[in-house]
């Protein structure tokens, strides 16, 4: 691993991030407007006087949650596309640079941007409800640990796809998270779901994590065995999705990257 090369990858896209609206729209637009539109449907829900303990806090804060997943994972799969959109891919890969150095960058800017859109957010539910993320504690931490890693897993094996079969499918680059989010119970408790549909949010890592927030909110203890669940599975799904995305790599590198462009 080269950390100048990878420093050159981040710093690239950190100033086309910089000069870029649409990437800006990406980070705080969408975020500013769901906070908006779930947290007025919240506070309507409690002056109605509706039997729901803390409704505004665990809608907002499974929104900022859920916001972890889906930058993380949308930060990898857009930065491939760039690439592509730009007919950059050849090029960059005639230099130096490895796949693996290119992987590393990539999960750096997607960190580095989490963290932008997550503050960003977090502020304004602060500003606008007086909801406060500290709500959670210390538990906050590996909440988002793993959030953060299994959006890398989704954007790795997206990225894959996108490396087999091109852009025709780039439109999974801001819809695989959706796919999953009815399954995760983001903002109701698996239980509420059908059968078929639990056993799908039980292979999740990130139904857990939503769980457990819940279950922090309304004063419970969170079972550690469950946490030590999600965050096997977190890492079993990155191991699965860097070895899917090597792969295609390796493959589209025989069949010739430029038909991807």
């Amino acid at each position: 691993m080269n950390l100048k090369r990878i420093n050159a990858v981040v710093w690239r896209h950190l100033y086309n991030f910089k000069h870029s609206l649409d990437r800006m729209v990406d980070s705080f637009y969408w975020p500013a407007m769901d906070i908006l539109t779930w947290g007025i449907t919240s506070s309507y829900i409690q002056q109605t006087g509706t039997k729901v303990p803390m409704v505004l806090v665990m809608i907002l804060s499974g929104l900022v949650l859920w916001t972890v997943v889906y930058r993380s994972q949308y930060e990898i799969t857009i930065n491939l596309l760039e690439e592509l959109w730009s007919t950059n891919l050849v090029n960059l890969f005639t230099t130096p640079l490895t796949v693996g150095e290119w992987l590393v960058a990539i999960a750096i800017l997607s960190f580095i941007k989490m963290v932008i859109t997550i503050v960003f957010s977090a502020g304004l539910i602060w500003l606008l409800y007086q909801v406060k993320l500290v709500i959670f504690g210390w538990w906050l931490l590996p909440f988002m640990a793993i959030l953060l890693i299994f959006g890398w897993a989704l954007g790795f094996f997206v990225a894959g796809l996108i490396l087999r079969y091109g852009m025709r499918i780039q439109a999974l680059a801001w819809t695989t998270v959706y796919i999953l989010s009815p399954f995760s119970a983001v903002f109701y408790p698996l239980s509420t779901l059908p059968l078929w549909a639990q056993k799908i949010g039980l292979v999740l890592p990130t139904s857990y994590i939503f769980e457990g927030m819940r279950t922090v909110l309304f004063g419970g203890a969170i079972d550690p065995a469950n946490l030590i669940k999600s965050a096997g599975l977190t890492l079993v799904y990155l191991l699965g999705s860097i070895i899917f995305f090597l792969v295609m790599f390796k493959q589209a590198k025989v069949s010739g990257l430029a038909r991807l462009e």
